[in-house]
């Protein structure tokens, strides 16, 4: 049986925050996809839920990642109703390009109900 908490190897990751409670965001949806070129076909890659630390095993395997155009999917209007608020944005989609596939990306977020940031880990 897999730890909610131990989070596995693999070459990209996320972490979500809430901001306005400054705590992990637990049990949001999370999906990835990889556009198919020529676009604007997107291919669904992994689907996770973040943990009670916000985090999720990671999206691609190590050897999975392939040079190219990504999407994380972040269900946060889901996430924000089961804490009895409203959210501006229905869903966040990050869309970012692996151009080196053995390095590991970690790409967190953080949300609000009416704002959400994204930046390049490590």
């Amino acid at each position: 049986a897999d730890s909610m908490s131990e989070v596995g190897n693999g070459t990209l990751t996320t972490h979500v925050l809430n901001t306005a409670t400054g705590l992990p965001a637990a049990g949001l949806a999370v999906r990835l996809a990889q556009l198919q070129e020529p676009g604007p076909q997107w291919t669904e890659l992994a689907q996770r839920r973040t943990d009670a630390d916000g985090r999720c095993q990671p999206l691609l395997a190590p050897g999975q990642a392939k040079s190219g155009t990504y999407k994380l999917h972040f269900e946060t209007a889901e996430y924000w109703q089961g804490l009895g608020h409203t959210s501006f944005y229905p869903f966040v989609e990050v869309v970012f390009i692996i151009t080196d596939p053995a390095q590991k990306l970690h790409v967190p977020l953080l949300i609000s109900p009416y704002s959400y940031t994204t930046y390049r880990g490590s």
